[in-house]
């Protein structure tokens, strides 16, 4: 699974809906994104994600840190 934010492909799911077949959880542990199988093609298509909100590699490892 690619991630849309960053295009990372360590993403994956990480919950399920409670009826079988409605939803998944999934997250990325690159950029910590984390989406639902039913939100719209901009949250969850890593070709519709909005530009200005992508994030790099180099975003991720240059982003300051909260202590």
């Amino acid at each position: 699974m690619i991630c849309p934010r960053c295009r990372s492909a360590e993403a994956g799911p990480v919950a399920f809906s409670p009826v079988p077949g409605h939803w998944t959880m999934s997250s990325c542990t690159a950029c910590w994104y984390s989406w639902r199988s039913t939100e719209p093609d901009t949250a969850t298509d890593p070709e519709a994600y909005p530009v200005e909100f992508r994030l790099t590699a180099e975003d991720i490892t240059t982003a300051p840190r909260l202590v």
